[in-house]
Parts: structure tokens; C-alpha cells; sequence
């Protein structure tokens, strides 16, 4: 086979493959329970607001007292750190 032709296969090739999976749907969601977590999130990966600011993503330091990130529930009790209240900062 010549190489543009062998090229020409292969886009093809996967071009049918991805339209196959993209037809199997997304991914179930996952059950389960879930909880917030104050005093965890790195700097800027906050879920939500915090008492200083109205969006996610803003928190400012590392482990900022009133920034939370969801966690499956159980879990922050287990976390240096983590709190299900928030504190004052």
C-alpha cells in the first residue's frame, strides 16, 4: 500500500472508531453521599464562595479556613485539617 492511501486508511480507521464511542453515552454518575470540607483546598481550588470572596476558584492561601471542596462523606474527618464547619479565618 501506498503511504497517502495507508494515511488515508488509518484517519479513516479512527474516525470510525471515535464515532463509536462517542455513541456509547457518558458515564454513569456516581452514587454517592457527599459532604464540605473547610480548611483543605490548595489556593484557587476552592468549589464555591467563601466569606471574602463570591466565586469558586478564589479562595486565596492553602488550607484557608472558610474555602470548601466537596468530598464523598466520611472523608474530611480523615484530612489534616478538615473541618465539616468553617472556622474564622
Amino acid at each position: 500500500m501506498k503511504a497517502p492511501t495507508m494515511a488515508l486508511a488509518s484517519a479513516l480507521l479512527g474516525t470510525m472508531a471515535m464515532t463509536a464511542v462517542a455513541q456509547a453515552g457518558p458515564a454513569e454518575k456516581p452514587e454517592y453521599k457527599f459532604q464540605k470540607c473547610y480548611g483543605v483546598v490548595k489556593a484557587g481550588k476552592n468549589d464555591c464562595q467563601t466569606m471574602g470572596s463570591s466565586c469558586a476558584g478564589t479562595s486565596k492561601r492553602d488550607a484557608q479556613a472558610d474555602a470548601w471542596v466537596y468530598v464523598p462523606a466520611g472523608t474530611c474527618d480523615k484530612l489534616v485539617g478538615g473541618n465539616t464547619e468553617p472556622k474564622k479565618s
